[in-house]
């Protein structure tokens, strides 16, 4: 219930966190920072969701720095290998990651071995988006709602299947959780990133994604994508009013989806004080908002410690869905 409370907190205060951000002013420079490029490394593969997001923050922040903003893609392991490898860079501000809520809450509930420590080896910045997964299918395929793929699961046990951006990752665990709620045999099909996931899709390889609004939005704007469910109502954008896991019978079963950005543990303060409002500058871009709406996902734009105990309250909630479902890996 903690964690549903929240969801509805973020859509209901979404506005005045970016009426709060439309406020933010540039930041003071620093005497010694930044003083060359910024890279913003995305653990997953260009296309999806938390590349763009990436590549949208860096445009906004190369402007309101002076410097260049680079974004880096290094996929792996559910966004593990990225997200590790940053853990271990210099802490001076000039490497920092646009991870997510299956990277740092999910997966080290997951993985026995994830590389890092979400909360020794990182310092939350600032939470960019709030938005619910997105269970989707292909327009043409015989599957009109999430019923429809669920009994069609039911007829052929361990034959229909679902895509996610990768093991241990949130859309992992959601497909999970739906299985074992439903009583029906789903297969995972882990993928390196939402994009070849997408392209398998729209193939016909897989029946079903879960995924985050922003990597399906261009394909459902396209018509080519039909939305079965989403895992809370708070939608926005092409997603409003789309139907819920809560209408199809999924009681018990939300998620709030995130992305954010962190810097390695040990970066001085004065560092993360200026990133984090450069950040809120960013997010004061009418653009910036649009684009990040307009992908179905609400602009949040928070302060270090805002960000940092919701990163500490979801990784409470996700410990115990990972028990509830019974999903580990190695």
């Amino acid at each position: 219930m903690k964690q549903i409370a929240y969801v509805c907190r973020t859509a209901a205060f979404a506005g005045l966190l970016c009426a709060g951000a439309a406020h933010a002013q540039a930041p003071a420079p620093l005497a010694d920072y930044p003083k060359q490029a910024i890279t913003i490394v995305s653990p997953f593969p260009p296309g999806g969701g938390n590349d763009g997001v990436a590549r949208l923050l860096a445009q906004e922040l190369g402007a309101i720095t002076g410097q260049s903003v680079v974004v880096e893609n290094r996929s792996g392991a559910g966004g593990n290998v990225g997200t590790a490898q940053v853990s271990r860079a210099k802490p001076d501000g000039y490497t920092l990651v646009m991870s997510q809520t299956s990277v740092m809450a999910v997966n080290p509930r997951l993985y026995k071995n994830v590389g890092f420590d979400p909360v020794k080896d990182f310092v939350p910045i600032s939470q960019i988006t709030s938005a619910p997964l997105v269970l989707v299918a292909r327009t043409e395929s015989p599957y009109k709602t999430l019923n429809d793929y669920l009994d069609a699961a039911r007829k052929q046990p361990g034959v229909i299947t679902y895509a996610t951006p990768g093991n241990g990752t949130m859309s992992h665990l959601m497909g999970a959780l739906v299985s074992q709620k439903a009583g029906v045999k789903l297969v995972h099909v882990p993928y390196r990133g939402a994009a070849p996931a997408i392209t398998d899709l729209m193939g016909g390889t897989v029946d079903m994604l879960i995924t985050s609004p922003a990597s399906a939005e261009p394909m459902v704007a396209a018509g080519k994508l039909r939305i079965l469910a989403l895992s809370h109502e708070n939608s926005i954008g092409l997603f409003k009013g789309a139907p819920t896991l809560k209408q199809a019978g999924m009681e018990g079963i939300t998620a709030d989806d995130w992305y954010g950005l962190f810097a390695p543990s040990g970066t001085p303060p004065e560092r993360i004080a200026y990133l984090a409002q450069a950040v809120g500058q960013a997010m004061k871009s009418p653009s910036v908002v649009a684009k990040i709406n307009s992908g179905g996902s609400w602009a949040v734009g928070s302060q270090p410690d805002a960000f940092k105990t919701r990163l500490q309250e979801d990784t409470v909630y996700w410990a115990g869905m990972v028990k509830a479902a019974g999903v580990s890996l190695d």
